[in-house]
């Protein structure tokens, strides 16, 4: 059975302790089963496993990458029901790896991740949590994710407003939307993924625009029983689906750095408008004035027809502020609403600046990271040694699977701590000239990019514009930097006795 600390467990000592059940955290855990390493612990704030994919339930909640490619490439699922798997069949595979790989007995629920201290003298890591338990371990693995703390807008008055208030991220299930007058703020990956589901049921729905979002046809159909039979029968079938899906999604990378193909992207998309949108008003209501892929390209098929409905009203000029019952846009119209809901995304840039994480010498990793978050390949940051991120900066992407990302980094972290738990090394802290070079190489190919350049405002970009997010090239060209840590990159101690 899996864990949840009692009261009298103050303190607990392991080799690993890694923060987080999604893709990234059981990823890493199961890499460890596999070397034979069992000295590990993964935190769980919540009751359940899953991150992302248990947190995010709303109506027609999906995957909008192929689901043969959003999956483990160790633990290939031949059973997906459609190309692009929903939410609870992703929820179910998570499931299924934890219990397959015998990882649920690490797995501390209700224990919340809220910061870390590095001691030089033991080398090691103290973790604390929300309750104040503490975990003490050789090394420290985050598996946070950034797509877990939902962002909030700063609306004025909302705090008076007398309706039911949730983000999707935290949807709330027990409200009954029938016959209500619903107002969501927002239009980007989950609003254009719950609204076609939420417009046929309630009374009036007020759909709030900033900025509208490229959007192309998703081909998503159904897997048949055939197929997946096939694919139970004769693993090589589904391999050689899964690398043929990995290219065809690889190749659409040609397009962010050739203008020609964003532009014919662009043109495929304004097509795609006017066949589903007759009126020419919302047409170019919904029609960007920026460059495709400068925010994430989103993949639908039902949100433009449900924008034609009568009971959906599309508004672009702002909220000015929330009434009690209602929600006042910037022209001075009064919309009258039963509920707002939020589909405003996260917190991702900013996603580690509520956790105290102290390095070397007292350093802050808000401190290391004044001038924005960066790691050597997303993953080390110099002076916290034996620290990890999975997903961590600029690993982010706009083309692929993140899965394919998060196992190349699996196995890079796992070089690392295979010496560590085996007792041959103390501590492995990546240089700073190493981190520095890499990140000017980075961000010299973000500079031009269409993420950073392509005219538009998005939660890839920090605070100062600077794009913090995205890996800016192919996923083939990570794996190859990734293979295994490199150990002129490190100031590695060997262990005490050695």
């Amino acid at each position: 059975m899996a864990q949840r600390q009692s009261k009298d467990q103050r303190s607990h000592r392991t080799s690993v302790v890694i923060v987080g059940t999604g893709f990234s955290g059981l990823g890493m855990a199961i890499k460890l089963k596999q070397a034979g390493i069992d000295d590990f612990v993964v935190l769980e704030k919540s009751d359940d496993l899953g991150g992302t994919w248990r947190d995010n339930s709303y109506p027609g909640c999906a995957c909008d990458v192929p689901s043969l490619m959003y999956s483990f490439s160790f633990e290939q699922n031949p059973n997906w029901s459609r190309m692009f798997a929903q939410q609870g069949e992703i929820w179910d595979y998570l499931q299924h790896c934890a219990d397959k790989y015998r990882v649920r007995d690490h797995i501390h629920y209700g224990v919340e991740f809220t910061g870390a201290e590095y001691d030089e003298e033991s080398r090691t890591w103290t973790v604390t949590t929300a309750d104040g338990t503490e975990y003490i371990g050789k090394a420290l693995v985050s598996g946070v994710g950034a797509l877990h703390i939902p962002s909030y807008p700063d609306l004025p008055g909302v705090q008076d407003f007398e309706g039911e208030v949730f983000h999707s991220a935290e949807w709330n299930h027990d409200f009954d939307l029938t016959g209500k007058r619903v107002a969501v703020i927002g239009t980007g990956a989950s609003a254009i993924q719950f609204v076609p589901q939420i417009a046929k049921k309630v009374a009036k729905l007020h759909l709030f625009q900033r900025t509208p979002p490229w959007i192309q046809p998703k081909p998503d159909r159904p897997v048949p029983e055939s197929v997946q039979r096939l694919f139970r029968r004769v693993p090589l079938v589904q391999r050689v689906a899964r690398a043929a899906i990995y290219w065809v999604l690889e190749a659409r990378f040609f397009a962010v750095f050739n203008k020609r193909l964003g532009k014919l992207a662009e043109h495929l998309s304004k097509r795609y408008i006017r066949k589903v949108i007759k009126d020419p008003e919302l047409r170019a209501a919904v029609t960007p004035d920026y460059g495709m892929g400068c925010k994430r390209i989103l993949l639908s098929n039902d949100y433009y027809p449900a924008l034609n409905r009568p009971n959906v009203d599309l508004v672009t000029s702002g909220v000015a502020e929330v009434r009690k019952n209602s929600v006042v846009t910037g022209d001075g119209q009064e919309h009258p609403v039963d509920a707002i809901i939020y589909g405003t995304g996260f917190h991702v840039t900013d996603a580690f600046d509520h956790l105290s994480i102290v390095g070397r010498d007292g350093r802050k990793l808000q401190d290391a990271w004044r001038n924005g978050m960066e790691a050597y390949l997303g993953m080390t940051v110099s002076g916290f040694p034996n620290l990890f991120f999975l997903l961590g900066p600029n690993t982010g992407l706009g083309h692929n699977s993140v899965v394919f990302m998060i196992e190349s980094q699996l196995n890079y972290v796992l070089s690392c701590l295979r010496p560590i738990c085996r007792g041959k090394i103390d501590q492995i802290d990546v240089r700073q000239s190493v981190q520095d070079d890499f990140n000017t190489e980075i961000q010299s190919k973000l500079g031009d990019a269409v993420w950073s350049a392509g005219g538009c405002r998005s939660w890839y970009l920090d605070e100062n514009g600077v794009n913090r997010t995205i890996w800016p090239g192919f996923t083939w060209k990570y794996w190859l930097r990734t293979r295994k840590a490199d150990p002129a990159d490190f100031e590695i101690t060997a262990a005490r006795g050695r």
